[in-house]
């Protein structure tokens, strides 16, 4: 069997909702998918998902130069042609752009193993270590307090059990341009105080609530943000400074008193070094559609567990992310939980020709092979941007 070529998909598609009219995002977001063809006719699927629309079309661009760099080699030779492809990259930056894109194939590429030997891609690793995987998932970011305590009321009523906020969005105007001013207004501070005062009250003492910073406060606001927030049992306080600096990060670690979980912006074992070495984090969480794909995040939760440090990929894209973090995370003995968008999942169900299968706090993988779903090819082309599909 032989790669013939690597198609990269831009789609717009509706956003995982709460079932709520009040969302303030945008109905629609753009998906970034990846299909690896083959000779003998199987095919895979993997995602990259940005976080802009920018970031969307540079990777799928570099991805039609990859095809032709891959085409001919072998799918099983997964290994192979991670490094073939990291490798080709070194002179122009080893890590983000690169990752995503090697993220995406690696990801097709263990479908295709999957699909070929008849076995789900959790199979492939000595089998699940669990019965369900854990998840967690977010009410809907710049509620007013009221509300956001409704949502995660509602949350826990479907059996969720761990939830996951940024209590200071929206975020500042000047950051629409790229630029951290790492402050916030006393305003913003109070009122990111009593929603999670609200949300706490509204849930109950059993439930876990993480705070997410999104890696934008400077030093002092991210330390006096996690002390005001700390009488709240926060389970987690993630990326409290912009990624760049282990010093900073290692500032808000030395005087605060609530658990630090880093990693959505860590790309590669090999920055997943310092973190661990200088006991930086509680929690890592890589984004398997960003960090080097299943391949790559495998060895990082076996570099985490040799430190009893837990892992919780950062799946809150598309349904491909959210199913290969879980193949990859099922037979991971210090796996935390894998992040999704939404307690309910539903608007995924038009890309995709098998829901994801979500109960309570866990998704559940079916016994089909590879991922175990595949795309809606006619739904994609008729929401694929132009110049964007096969």
């Amino acid at each position: 069997m032989k790669i013939t070529k690597v198609i990269p998909w831009l789609v717009s598609a509706p956003r995982p909702y709460l079932d709520t009219a009040n969302d303030s995002h945008p109905a629609d977001r753009e998906y970034v998918y990846v299909e690896v063809n083959t000779d003998e006719g199987v095919t895979g699927w993997g995602e990259i998902t940005g976080t802009s629309h920018v970031a969307n079309r540079a990777v799928c661009a570099a991805i039609r130069h990859v095809s032709d760099l891959i085409a001919g080699d072998d799918p099983r030779l997964i290994e192979m042609i991670w490094n073939k492809i990291f490798r080709s990259f070194t002179y122009m930056g080893s890590r983000g752009a690169t990752t995503n894109i090697i993220s995406g194939i690696d990801i097709a590429l263990w479908d295709i193993r999957g699909k070929v030997l008849g076995l789900p891609i959790s199979e492939l690793f000595g089998g699940p270590v669990r019965e369900g995987v854990p998840i967690y998932c977010h009410p809907e970011d710049g509620s007013s307090v009221e509300d956001l305590a409704q949502h995660s009321k509602a949350i826990v009523e479907t059996g969720q059990t761990s939830i996951k906020t940024d209590p200071w969005y929206p975020h500042h105007e000047e950051e629409k341009n790229g630029y951290l001013t790492g402050k916030l207004s006393a305003e913003a501070e109070n009122l990111g105080a009593e929603r999670i005062a609200a949300m706490r009250e509204a849930v109950g003492p059993g439930i876990e609530i993480l705070i997410d910073c999104h890696g934008r406060f400077d030093a002092p606001t991210a330390i006096r943000l996690a002390k005001t927030l700390e009488p709240y049992d926060i389970f987690w306080f993630e990326e409290p400074v912009p990624v760049e600096s282990t010093h900073a990060l290692k500032q808000v670690r030395e005087n605060v008193n609530v658990p630090i979980c880093v990693g959505e912006r860590i790309h590669t074992r090999w920055e997943l070094v310092p973190i661990l070495e200088q006991e930086l984090a509680d929690f890592v969480m890589p984004d398997v559609t960003w960090c080097g794909g299943i391949s790559e995040i495998k060895k990082m939760a076996t570099m985490s567990e040799a430190y009893y440090v837990p892992i919780s990929p950062h799946d809150a894209s598309g349904p491909i992310n959210v199913l290969a973090g879980a193949h990859a995370m099922a037979s991971v003995p210090n796996h935390y939980r894998v992040e999704t968008s939404r307690a309910k999942l539903n608007a995924y169900d038009v890309m995709i020709d098998h829901p994801l299968d979500i109960r309570g706090d866990k998704i559940y993988l079916s016994d089909r092979p590879g991922l175990g779903l595949d795309l809606d090819r006619d739904y994609m082309r008729a929401n694929a941007l132009e110049g964007y599909h096969d």
